[in-house]
């Protein structure tokens, strides 16, 4: 079974400006309104390709209730835990350039976490997946992810797959996950350089993430691609699908779960990578999370 965790879960906002104006009134040409959080996506994105998943995490207030409503109404099966304060609104405007004002979220308590700990220990099995993605509540630090997993650590045999930011991330990579999924900027947060790399100084960076504890670890590089290297000793490269950049949100989500899907089918590390890059140049390439179609098409 595959489980994803969302500690942030929001309601994202949608909405086309033409030429926004900062200081001025802007008024929208088109809007809409949808789930998010990276954690979702990719269970949405691993719905759509046929992979059934339990979405968990936290939702609070009105803006909790719409999510779970939401949630519902795409055919996701979630388990959610309710705490106080209201799950977040991000923004994101559509203009000229993309701009997003990301919420704070929900406050998550001691005892929310441990009822959370105590519904994996009652699902969690040998050969399962669990995936932790995203953002935590500014509640919450950067020790966050580490300490789920360290209180998860007598269950042998599950795959850890996590995509997170800085110190949220690397304090994982002790628990030895099977994938990360750092993005080159953040891959460069990590590692403090002021410059992107070229492709073998991202192979160089993969690499000492697999030597911290990381089985295996996909830098996705945008329009340029994504690399990884393998606990089979292989590093790929696979070049980005090319075309017009419609909607940034959701691609890094796609690929997370468009590599599961065609590991889960293949065993094979590069047609893995292959089906998840396709399925994040798709995303980037459409409004919304891609269709099946749209990822095989690419």
């Amino acid at each position: 079974m595959i489980y994803t965790v969302t500690f942030n879960p929001s309601l994202d906002y949608y909405v086309q400006v033409n030429n926004v104006k900062s200081g001025m009134v802007n008024r929208t040409s088109a809007e809409r309104l949808a789930v998010g959080g990276k954690g979702l996506n990719v269970s949405l994105a691993l719905k759509e390709m046929g992979n059934e998943t339990l979405a968990l995490g936290f939702v609070a207030g009105f803006t909790g209730t719409a999510i779970k409503e939401k949630v519902k109404q795409l055919g996701l099966n979630y388990d959610f835990i309710t705490v106080e304060g209201q799950s977040r609104i991000n923004v994101k405007i559509k203009s000229n350039t993309e701009t997003d004002i990301n919420g704070t979220g929900a406050k998550i308590e001691p005892k929310d976490i441990n009822k959370l700990v105590r519904k994996l220990k009652g699902l969690l099995k040998e050969g399962d997946w669990l995936i932790v993605c995203g953002s935590v509540p500014s509640n919450l630090d950067e020790y966050t992810y580490a300490n789920l997993f360290k209180r998860l650590k007598a269950i042998k045999g599950v795959n850890l797959v996590v995509d997170a930011c800085g110190k949220l991330l690397t304090e994982t990579l002790k628990y030895r996950p099977f994938l990360i999924k750092p993005n080159i900027y953040e891959m460069c947060e990590i590692f403090g350089l002021s410059a992107v790399p070229d492709l073998e100084g991202v192979f160089a960076c993969a690499r000492k993430l697999q030597d911290l504890g990381a089985r295996n670890v996909i830098v996705s590089m945008g329009s340029s691609g994504a690399v990884m290297v393998t606990e089979t000793e292989q590093s790929l490269y696979v070049r980005a699908a090319r075309g017009q950049l419609v909607n940034s949100v959701g691609a890094g989500d796609s690929m997370i779960a468009g590599f599961i899907h065609e590991y889960l089918n293949s065993g094979n590390y590069f047609s893995a990578l292959n089906f998840a890059t396709a399925a994040g140049s798709a995303c980037a390439f459409t409004n919304n999370l891609a269709t099946k179609e749209q990822i095989e098409y690419i």
